[in-house]
């Protein structure tokens, strides 16, 4: 097998190596203070949706989040609610959306309540208070980096998938004990993040996560895809690389390996040896921060893609983790 990052046995051992802000526990306790103080909960919208389901009810669920901006979801729920049942948020890869209502039926079949999040600016319906009307799409990592750590857009996005998780958790018919996040690519970092800053997350699935160690994303020559913005802004903003250092350390308030140890939930990550979007050692800086339990799946021959037998392997987890379910399908 062809290796073009750390071999398994230094992936294990691998710290990370973009540096960590001597503040960060500081910026996040404020930054969810922030959360809690612009959340308007009497703004939440939700519409039925029709959906040939017999087994689900499907809803447009709309909540305000920091700074004013209008964020949408899909929300799923049992037909039963007889009793409450487990939850889970989804988080989609960077510039998509959410996914469609029917990827997200097998979790409501099983006994769940899916809250799936479009990220703000993003393929989605969720705004962006960027200063345009539409979407922003790309971009994202690098917003705000010129002005202060405060203004980074990622800092929003990380709040957001707290409110979405306090969200899915205050519902009537979910237990707040029992809830789960999960995501690929972006969405894998997000799952990061939103396990580590709301704490009630009880099993997180990240596959192949986003948003972590930039600074190693340059040295291997891969800020090419996903993470081009790096490239990008040195080029055009920093082209004699005089402001380097600040901001690989200010891009750390966003590295979600350095929010990885205040996570406390359950976790599963899938990896892709041959991954060169989202290289195996990034994801391995997280991953080997997180101080509770723990597993991760290895794919040594696959890469950013489709990965076999996943689906099973995300559910089966959260049925372990989040405990029996409490409804039965009707027949």
């Amino acid at each position: 097998m062809p290796v073009f990052d750390l071999p398994v046995s230094e992936l294990q051992a691998y710290a990370g190596t973009n540096p960590c802000p001597a503040d960060l526990d500081a910026y996040w306790d404020e930054a969810l203070e922030e959360l809690g103080e612009a959340r308007r909960d009497e703004d939440i919208e939700i519409a039925t949706v029709d959906h040939p389901a017999p087994y689900a009810e499907c809803f447009d669920l709309w909540f305000t989040g920091v700074r004013g901006t209008r964020l949408h979801t899909k929300y799923l729920r049992p037909t039963d609610r007889s009793t409450p049942h487990p939850g889970i948020v989804v988080f989609h890869g960077y510039y998509a959306k959410s996914p469609d209502w029917f990827r997200l039926l097998p979790y409501v079949a099983q006994g769940f309540s899916v809250l799936a999040l479009d990220s703000r600016g993003q393929g989605g319906l969720s705004r962006d208070t960027g200063g345009v009307a539409g979407t922003s799409v790309m971009g994202h990592i690098v917003r705000g980096l010129d002005v202060a750590p405060t203004e980074l857009l990622y800092r929003r996005h990380f709040l957001d998938t707290v409110q979405a998780a306090q969200i899915l958790m205050e519902r009537p018919e979910v237990d707040a004990d029992r809830v789960g996040v999960t995501g690929e690519s972006q969405g894998g970092g997000l799952t990061l993040a939103c396990a580590a800053l709301e704490p009630r997350v009880r099993a997180a699935v990240p596959v192949f996560p986003f948003l972590s160690d930039y600074r190693r994303v340059w040295d291997l020559d891969l800020d090419i895809n996903a993470y081009a913005e790096l490239r990008d802004y040195l080029r055009r903003f920093d082209p004699l690389h005089e402001s380097v250092e600040q901001m690989w350390l200010t891009l750390g308030y966003i590295d979600v390996q350095h929010l990885a140890p205040r996570i406390r939930a359950s976790v599963m990550m899938h990896t892709g040896l041959m991954d060169m979007i989202c290289p195996p050692s990034t994801q391995f800086a997280a991953y080997n921060k997180i101080t509770s339990d723990k597993q991760v799946v290895i794919y040594p021959d696959y890469e950013h893609e489709d990965l076999p037998g996943i689906g099973d392997s995300i559910l089966s987890f959260f049925v372990d983790k989040l405990g029996p379910m409490t409804h039965r399908m009707s027949h």
